[in-house]
């Protein structure tokens, strides 16, 4: 996955310098040298992260960092600030101005790329939400709110210094309810039985391997999206990036700073408040008249309009996405010789493994029947190849309950890569279906591709 950065210092060797840098690791760059014109660039056009240098004239990194995020056309849009200031102060100021992250010149190629990964990947998931949150308003015509009340957030704490724990207490009192835990295991039930809205974990644990354990947050559907924090040593940026790799969120060094600390802590539990709320408006407004009411997946009438959508934006931008369309093989039969509700039963286990193989950005759908639709942004030829045969082998390889028996269920797939010179959505999906009835000719339970149809 590429992404579009946009570069902003009042000094041209500073600009020229870091696009090098991010062009060799084939990030697409803009670059401004003024706040003024990073304001006008962000509103204009398409911006997946800015990297905002503090100390310019006119209008300083602050500045531009509060009207980005006071807009709501730019409030999602993740900014670090890159400046010689070095004092906790100095990053203080940087976020509470609405800042994601503060780096420090001279920036060091591992904090600065392991930064960029994790908030591009953030920023993904996070314009898939607003998408769905769009798609749905656009077609039902009601947007539904939250009850705005604020309730004191829980955080869950696993360090293994009792000196640290209290400090940390002590130095969050009043900003969040802090839960210190005596081990791994105590820290991922609090989360998974929804105990915590953020976990805090101390990189320096020696107990259990405390990267394991963010892997483990992440990779477990309860808490995937839990906002998950890392404690690294001073210097240690080797650590942090490997944190962030593996899926934390946020990390902060040694010596730890309250007002830092509080201050990373508040935008995380913020940035969650805003994915809750737009995922509370997909989901109440698709409840209305836009899921299919067996499965609970999404309908064709939502995924047509939103396919339109992941068209424009591909032509805007250049990213590339692919639509998938799966067939349950012979699933007259089972209807035929096991009665509907057993079809039915097969039809609400299919898709419940269907979303088990999905990311959190792609868009599942029930076309009508047994046959489902697919929309994978940012997925080129071989992300789609292995997120359909990954669908493929959760079906084949496990029966499928209808009631007391069990039996074998297969799947058919093909799917298509937008090609801009070619495709409007109507053609896209239509190459889609022939990659379909190619893998149906070819002996079913297999994957079909646009290309080889």
């Amino acid at each position: 996955m590429t992404a579009r950065i946009l570069l902003v210092d009042d000094i041209e060797m500073n600009l020229r310098v870091l696009e090098a840098r991010l062009s060799a690791e084939y990030y697409d760059v803009v670059t401004a040298m003024s706040g003024a014109d990073a304001l006008e660039i962000c509103r204009s056009q398409p911006i997946d992260l800015v990297l905002l240098d503090v100390m310019m004239p006119e209008m300083d990194g602050f500045e531009v960092c509060r009207q980005l995020k006071a807009d709501p056309r730019t409030m999602y849009l993740p900014i670090v600030l890159i400046t010689a200031l070095d004092q906790p102060s100095d990053r203080l100021a940087g976020l509470e101005a609405g800042a994601d992250d503060f780096l420090t010149k001279p920036v060091r190629d591992l904090p600065l790329f392991s930064r960029v990964r994790s908030l591009t990947r953030l920023k993904l998931v996070t314009d898939e939400l607003r998408r769905r949150a769009e798609t749905a308003i656009n077609l039902v015509a009601e947007e539904h709110a939250g009850d705005g009340r604020e309730v004191l957030a829980r955080l869950a704490f696993y360090g293994e210094d009792a000196d640290e724990t209290r400090r940390i207490q002590k130095y969050l009192k009043g900003v969040v309810q802090v839960e210190a835990v005596a081990d791994a295991a105590s820290l991922i039930a609090a989360a998974v039985n929804g105990a915590a809205d953020a976990v805090l974990v101390d990189m320096a644990a020696k107990a259990v391997d405390p990267l394991r354990l963010v892997s483990q947050l992440r990779s477990n559907e309860a808490t995937r999206l839990l906002p998950v924090l890392a404690i690294a040593e001073a210097e240690d940026d080797e650590t942090a990036a490997r944190a962030l790799e593996l899926g934390a969120n946020d990390y902060i060094q040694r010596p730890l700073d309250r007002h830092e600390l509080i201050a990373r802590i508040r935008t995380q539990m913020r940035r969650k408040r805003n994915d809750e709320r737009l995922r509370q408006s997909v989901e109440q407004t698709i409840e209305l008249a836009l899921s299919d009411s067996l499965t609970g997946l999404h309908n064709r009438r939502f995924f047509e309009t939103h396919l339109a959508t992941a068209v424009q934006r591909a032509r805007t931008t250049g990213a590339s996405f692919s639509v998938l369309i799966a067939d349950i093989d012979h699933f007259k039969r089972v209807n035929d010789g096991w009665g509907h509700e057993a079809g039915d039963r097969v039809l609400k286990q299919f898709s419940a493994r269907l979303n088990d193989c999905l990311r959190s950005s792609d868009l599942a759908c029930r076309f009508g029947g047994e046959e489902f639709a697919i929309l994978m942004m940012d997925a080129d030829f071989d992300t789609a190849m292995s997120i359909a045969d990954r669908i493929r082998r959760s079906v084949c390889d496990t029966p499928f309950d209808i009631g007391g028996e069990l039996i074998d269920v297969t799947v058919s797939e093909g799917f298509a890569v937008f090609d801009a010179a070619r495709d409007d959505a109507a053609n896209l999906v239509r190459r889609a279906d022939q990659a379909l009835y190619a893998a149906k000719r070819g002996g079913r339970n297999r994957v079909g591709t646009a290309e080889a149809a």
